[in-house]
């Protein structure tokens, strides 16, 4: 009776807890199983036996926050896609084997309670870093013609003809010490095989639109995502993306960049 007490003060706090932030809690027992009944989607903490969270085949926001935790540490470099792929199976492995934790693939509850105590709960853009904010309608200015359409507020660029889009891909801007300018411009230059000489970096695919800001695929935004940013410049971590869209938009295509 004394421990069926404690169990149930337990899940009155947690009840507290939950009432105060809006959220729902399943408390967990000391092996991280859900404690008590209730149903689980696919791809929650508890569908699977044993204690497995998650394992390849799996998807959601669940799978999501772990790949932007094992992109804290450097484990993975892809994504978060909110899909458990090859590459996430790989990772996990690489972070039990680091850890002394049974080399699975699948994260459990002890995989998961370690990789949690070593990082720090992702930030929305931390969990979007592929450009998976929902976009707003675009800007009216986009609409006609044939428009590289770029939203600072969900940090895409869409390539738009006659108000169509025909694809989208994430992006990212110059720093607080060198804006990306903002207005309606043109694409005046197409450089495949271009190289700054003023940072002395490459900047492949670069189609220029205002001085020396481009749109270009960036090396740097590819491997560490929203940790930098450029000189101004938009930034394309996807080149096979922007290889497509540059061999598509002409000199004198429209480029609007807006919040």
């Amino acid at each position: 009776m004394r421990t069926r007490g404690r169990t149930v003060a337990v899940l009155g706090v947690l009840a507290a807890l939950a009432a105060l932030c809006g959220c729902t809690v399943q408390p967990l027992d000391a092996d991280g199983r859900p404690l008590g009944p209730g149903p689980v989607s696919p791809g929650a903490p508890g569908s699977h036996a044993s204690g497995v969270l998650w394992r390849p085949g799996d998807s959601g926001s669940g799978v999501r926050e772990l790949q932007a935790r094992l992109r804290e540490l450097d484990w993975l470099f892809d994504g978060p896609t909110g899909s458990y792929d090859d590459l996430t199976e790989r990772a996990v492995r690489g972070f039990q084997r680091k850890r002394g934790l049974p080399v699975t693939g699948d994260t459990d509850a002890v995989t998961w309670r370690r990789l949690v105590r070593m990082t720090h709960p992702p930030g929305k853009w931390e969990l979007y870093l592929m450009g998976g904010q929902p976009a707003a309608a675009p800007d009216p200015r986009c609409l006609t013609g044939r428009v590289l359409c770029i939203s600072k507020t969900s940090r895409t660029l869409r390539w738009m003809t006659d108000g169509r889009t025909v694809s989208t891909m994430a992006v990212r801007f110059g720093t607080q010490y060198s804006p990306t300018r903002e207005g309606t411009f043109r694409v005046y230059w197409k450089s495949r095989h271009h190289v700054s000489t003023l940072y002395d970096s490459p900047m492949p695919y670069a189609m220029f639109f205002s001085g020396g800001e481009a749109v270009h695929y960036s090396y740097d935004f590819a491997a560490r995502g929203y940790a930098g940013g450029s000189h101004g410049c938009v930034n394309v971590r996807d080149e096979a993306a922007i290889a497509q869209v540059f061999a598509q938009v002409r000199v004198g295509d429209k480029v609007v960049v807006y919040r």
